[in-house]
């Protein structure tokens, strides 16, 4: 007699290890609640590339400075993790938006520039810091008033 989960098996051991597999894996599918990796359409395929907290500033501070070493980045966006900033960096590496440089030293020098497919994504970009710039100052507007 085997006990898993809530479900009792009585059964022979090749059976038992079958049944297993089955409940196992209909649980995992359960569970499983990801995205799909295929964009449904161009704003999607968009977002997936430049979306997050951290993708568009790291783009607008490479387009701000043209050439950045790591820890130059680390320091201009002072809320991200180590782990974040590299898994980011790899991100916009793999998605073609930015190119990375690495120079064969001790303490090893790396670099980041934008790519010509990442310059494209900057009028855009601009547009949204002009209407983040409006924004804020309505919203001080607004306080300075109330």
């Amino acid at each position: 007699m085997y006990l898993y989960g809530r479900y009792l098996l009585l059964c022979i051991i090749p059976t038992k290890s079958i049944l297993l597999l089955i409940i196992n894996n209909l649980k995992m599918k359960k569970n499983d609640k990801t995205c799909p990796e295929v964009a449904t359409c161009s704003v999607d395929y968009a977002f997936k590339r430049i979306g997050g907290k951290y993708k568009g500033r790291i783009l607008w501070y490479l387009h701000e400075h043209s050439i950045l070493r790591y820890g130059e980045l680390s320091r201009t966006v002072p809320d991200i993790t180590t782990k974040m900033l590299t898994q980011t960096l790899k991100e916009l590496e793999a998605d073609h938006l930015i190119n990375r440089k690495v120079y064969r030293e001790v303490p090893p020098k790396v670099e980041y520039t934008l790519t010509e497919v990442g310059k494209e994504l900057i009028p855009f970009i601009t547009y949204l810091k002009e209407w983040g710039d409006r924004q804020i100052k309505k919203e001080k507007k607004v306080k300075n008033s109330a």
